[in-house]
């Protein structure tokens, strides 16, 4: 009924059946050690069977479904966001055209008009948002907020709108298809920030920044970077038009940046003072505890596979 590329196809089974050995291992361990408590995991399980749900069943269903699906991701990022960083009341107006930024955006990916796609949010929204700010006539606090609302805007919009853009290049990898880049990312970002969580637990001396993210240290960044990068140049050849050794540099760059992307999210927490950006996810926390190293990953591996396959 759907035309699923073969290679994005097992690329699915493998994830399910990834989150069906997660989800029985817990169903283990709650059985062995009936004393602890695994609530939280099993709301993170959870979470991931119903979030790769919907990502599948919308990359099945069309590319249109997909774009729609990475836009709303958007909106409750910009959302989440601006409930957690306060903005001046004569900002309200504002954050309106902020908003707007997000249909016009992924309009844009939709159409495949690469050369606005790649410079609406970050030259034409950043020279109409101070504009409009002027016209209300608040000059207190005028920098920070225009900081604050553009930055917001290029996190939650402009970089993350760059997974669906990876739907609208030409299919190089007719056996993977555009959903088998969007595939890719995703799980290597994703199998990133567990891996080095991993390696973290088992090798974890060396504090990276302890100021920022504790937990974070220099084993475990390199465990994962290591791992990533071979895991990628595997799998980068299954899944995109990158040969093993591209591939492995898309993994170096995916797990580099994806480690930024997470301590960069977790700076705006400390500064908050606030252990989760919101509660929508459970298990998980926000939106943006779970995109965080995806506002990273997401251009720079596109304008890495642009610029080597495109």
């Amino acid at each position: 009924m759907w035309d699923i590329p073969e290679h994005s196809f097992y690329a699915m089974l493998v994830v399910f059946g990834l989150l069906v050995t997660a989800t029985t291992c817990r169903l283990i361990l709650a059985r062995v050690k009936p004393e602890k408590d695994y609530t939280e995991l099993r709301q993170r399980i959870q979470s991931w069977w119903w979030m790769i749900g919907i990502l599948f069943v919308c990359l099945i269903v069309s590319r249109t479904t997909a774009i729609i699906l990475f836009a709303f991701i958007s909106f409750l990022a910009l959302k989440e966001f601006f409930s957690i960083v306060p903005t001046r009341q004569a900002d309200r107006r504002v954050l309106f055209w902020a908003y707007l930024a997000i249909p016009v955006q992924y309009y844009l990916v939709s159409i495949g008009w690469y050369g606005l796609f790649i410079i609406f949010i970050p030259v034409y929204l950043f020279l109409f948002l101070p504009m409009r700010m002027v016209l209300i006539g608040e000059t207190h606090g005028f920098i920070h907020s225009a900081g604050i609302i553009h930055w917001a805007v290029m996190l939650t919009v402009y970089c993350l709108s760059h997974i669906a853009y990876l739907l609208m290049l030409p299919v190089q990898n007719a056996a993977a298809g555009g959903m088998g880049l969007v595939i890719f990312l995703l799980f290597m970002t994703q199998f990133n920030d567990v891996c080095q969580f991993i390696w973290g637990k088992l090798l974890g001396r060396h504090k990276i920044i302890p100021k920022v993210s504790p937990n974070k240290t220099w084993e475990g960044f390199i465990g994962g970077v290591l791992t990533i990068a071979l895991v990628s140049g595997f799998l980068g050849p299954f899944l995109t038009p990158l040969n093993f050794k591209f591939s492995l540099l898309a993994g170096l760059l995916i797990s580099g940046s994806g480690f930024i992307g997470d301590v960069v999210i977790s700076s705006i927490k400390r500064d908050l003072e606030i252990k989760d950006s919101g509660s929508l996810i459970p298990g998980h926390g926000g939106i943006l505890d779970r995109c965080d190293s995806l506002i990273f990953t997401s251009p720079l591996f596109f304008h890495y596979l642009y610029y080597i396959s495109y």
